[in-house]
């Protein structure tokens, strides 16, 4: 009897903890270093299925100092004493390259979701917010009400090194997940992301198929075998009616010293707008100012790197390897193979999830001081796709930096469409109150 008064205890106490910090199941585990199974195994501990071990109750115990210690130290943490001009959601949030612009713009972030483990921990430390895990696992009425929806859902489905399989891949299907939380929640726009293939991919049926859902103009069903959840296929039944329209954008042309292109949708709900916003005159794209780019602008000085032990200059066998694949596919014809760069570099290759694995796509030449090439510093990817330098990047192992970073998208570009979607939506507000302010007169004049 005493022992189960104990587990019913020591139950209550971590649901108690757990709700006091705001924090769901996943969260939860994720804060206290557990493995893709912590959600289950916290919720065995609230029912006391299961107790924890002594060293889990005393970082139970912990959590709350913890938490308030990692809110304390995030550069981005949201300024709760500002009022907030319009709320939006982060999903598929990798490591807050979204959000940052609009919160810049005045934005309060309600929600959060990202699956990945170490994302979260960079999200964590940078933001002081544990981010929600899977999506799929989310119901869609369960998400707080917002005025833009921000997505840079799963490419790898959609992208060269993923094959480009589409909705023939499950990373390829969350675009249902974005959709049924639009056709529950119905915020007045959205921003989504993904890699510029999705625009050809199957023959840009995939891209048409998107557009057609978001339009409410789609009237095929979706095959059967096509993976997503139950409520993601309800949710195809509900008509969207967004004015969308997409564009391919490059981070060189703003700014950033790289040669990565991606595939921006924007929509705007003209069921909350109505029929005088005519975003085709409303919204407009932003003109990349294509002013000169050069690499040395986000490299570290000679002096930084010092501090760093040489770690990045590359090893000999390694160097050898990356010569001896050029020179093969140089008598194959092609041009495969590693790229080099410099500090007058006009801009580098897009760097990407893989890049932690050899460093090819973007080595550093190191000639004038007599050294191999180097590999980019965790520090200079964040800069390279334009994110301040108070951004905390190592908070996970250089492994799970890098790929975070090569999944991650450009600020400089968000930054850019972040202004005209808020501009945009400015404007069509102001013609909805000139719009209401003429009914009133002329009822008044009824009268």
């Amino acid at each position: 009897m005493a022992k189960s008064s104990q587990i019913n205890n020591i139950a209550n106490s971590i649901k108690s903890t757990r709700q006091k910090l705001g924090l769901g199941r996943t969260q939860f585990s994720n804060l206290l270093g557990m493995n893709s199974t912590g959600e289950r195994t916290v919720r065995g501990w609230e029912t006391g299925e299961h107790k924890p071990s002594p060293s889990k109750i005393d970082a139970i115990n912990n959590l709350e100092q913890k938490l308030f210690s990692i809110r304390e130290k995030a550069p981005f943490k949201y300024d709760e004493s500002t009022p907030s001009s319009f709320k939006f959601i982060d999903l598929f949030a990798g490591i807050g390259g979204i959000r940052l612009p609009f919160q810049d713009l005045g934005g309060q972030c309600v929600l959060t979701s990202e699956w990945d483990k170490f994302a979260q921990k960079t999200y964590t430390a940078n933001f002081g917010e544990v981010p929600n895990g899977d999506i799929t696992k989310i119901e869609a009425a369960d998400v707080p009400d917002h005025d833009i929806l921000l997505a840079g859902f799963p490419c790898q489905a959609f992208s060269q090194a993923g094959l480009k399989q589409g909705f023939d891949d499950t990373r390829g299907t969350m675009f249902f997940e974005v959709q049924r939380i639009l056709a529950e929640k119905r915020p007045k726009a959205f921003l989504l992301e993904n890699v510029k293939q999705l625009r050809g991919h199957n023959k840009g049926k995939t891209l048409e198929t998107i557009l057609a859902i978001l339009r409410g103009e789609h009237e095929q069903e979706i095959p059967e075998d096509v993976p997503m959840s139950d409520e993601a296929r309800n949710a195809l039944s509900h008509k969207l009616n967004y004015h969308t329209e997409f564009k391919v954008l490059r981070a060189g042309d703003f700014g950033a010293p790289q040669n990565r292109e991606r595939i921006f949708i924007v929509g705007f709900d003209k069921d909350y707008y109505g029929s005088k916003a005519d975003f085709n005159k409303i919204f407009n794209w932003p003109t990349p100012p294509k002013s000169k780019t050069r690499l040395g602008k986000i490299l570290q000085t000679p002096k930084q790197l010092a501090k760093l032990d040489d770690r990045y200059t590359i090893s000999e066998k390694l160097w050898a390897g990356h010569k001896k694949r050029k020179e093969a596919h140089k008598n194959k014809g092609n041009g495969f193979g590693y790229s080099l760069f410099n500090h007058d570099s006009e801009y580098v290759n897009t760097i990407s999830a893989r890049y932690y694995k050899d460093g090819s796509e973007v080595l550093i030449d190191q000639t004038d001081i007599g050294r191999r090439p180097r590999m980019l510093t965790p520090r200079e990817c964040a800069r390279l796709q334009g994110f301040h330098d108070k951004f905390i990047v190592d908070a996970v192992s250089h492994g799970q930096i890098y790929k975070q970073f090569g999944n991650s998208v450009c600020i400089n570009v968000i930054s850019a469409v972040a202004k005209e979607i808020h501009t945009a939506m400015d404007n069509a507000e102001k013609l909805m109150k000139k719009k209401t302010k003429k009914v009133s007169k002329k009822t008044a004049k009824a009268a």
